[in-house]
């Protein structure tokens, strides 16, 4: 199989094409690049190590993305680990007429939910059930995209796979609640916005995916292994940094 069948986008035209700078991360690039129809999925993610011991992973998705042909199904999900060891595990699903989000920026509205920020800070309020978040995410790295942030798959590149750490590690101040009973703890935490045009299962045969801190370091790594008819392409990701306004990044190979 033809490896170029599957490639992360670099070339000025890539570029030129989607928009975007190769130096500069632009707010609008965390904003809506679908429109929720049939055949795109979309989510922005957040995950957070609190310092009680706490763990928190909060999602805002388009759609559930293993079944991207349905048209705009708004869903979130929380998952939160507590000290004690305690996991809750929600996922709520919502009507079309209780999404909505902006181009130019980050501002996902699900229901009474919001995901909002600028690159640099973020706030994020969400209830699925009896679990309620309350986070606030300050950025300490900048946004950070592998080259152009978008995979392309296919002879005419006609699928796309895409992902922008708009945060790769930042300050957390979070307060969350179970059944009104509620903790707040600060913490480290990570965002990332995730799109595409394809079902991730068809073109990606498996990744794997971690990021981490020791000291003054952060690092984000991906490796991701195209599925056979994309050529079994090995498309690594890699960041270090070393703070806001240092950072060693290494896209690809």
């Amino acid at each position: 199989m033809n490896a170029s069948l599957s490639r992360l986008g670099s070339t000025a035209e890539d570029y030129e094409r989607i928009g975007i700078s190769p130096d500069q991360v632009a707010s609008w690039e965390d904003g809506a690049r679908t429109d929720g129809s049939a055949g795109t999925f979309e989510w922005w993610y957040f995950d957070a190590h609190l310092d009680d011991g706490a763990k928190l992973v909060v999602v805002f998705f388009t759609k559930e993305f293993t079944n991207i042909s349905k048209p705009l199904a708004p869903m979130i999900r929380i998952d939160l680990d507590l000290p004690d060891g305690t996991s809750y595990n929600k996922i709520a699903e919502f009507k079309p007429e209780q999404f909505s989000t902006a181009h130019e920026r980050c501002d996902v509205r699900i229901g009474g939910n919001s995901f909002s920020g600028d690159l640099r800070t973020y706030k994020i309020i969400v209830q699925v059930d009896d679990v309620a978040v309350e986070v606030s995410l300050t950025g300490e790295v900048p946004a950070w995209r592998p080259r152009t942030g978008h995979w392309y798959f296919g002879a005419n590149d006609e699928h796309e796979f895409n992902w922008l750490p708009a945060v790769p590690q930042g300050k957390v101040d979070a307060t969350y609640s179970v059944a009104g009973k509620s903790s707040h703890a600060s913490g480290v935490g990570y965002h990332d916005h995730n799109w595409g045009n394809a079902l991730m299962s068809s073109l990606i045969n498996h990744w794997y995916w971690a990021r981490g801190w020791a000291g003054p370091y952060t690092v984000v790594a991906s490796y991701i292994t195209a599925e056979q008819k994309y050529g079994n392409a090995e498309l690594p990701v890699f960041l270090l940094a070393k703070t806001a306004r240092s950072s060693l990044m290494m896209p690809a190979r």
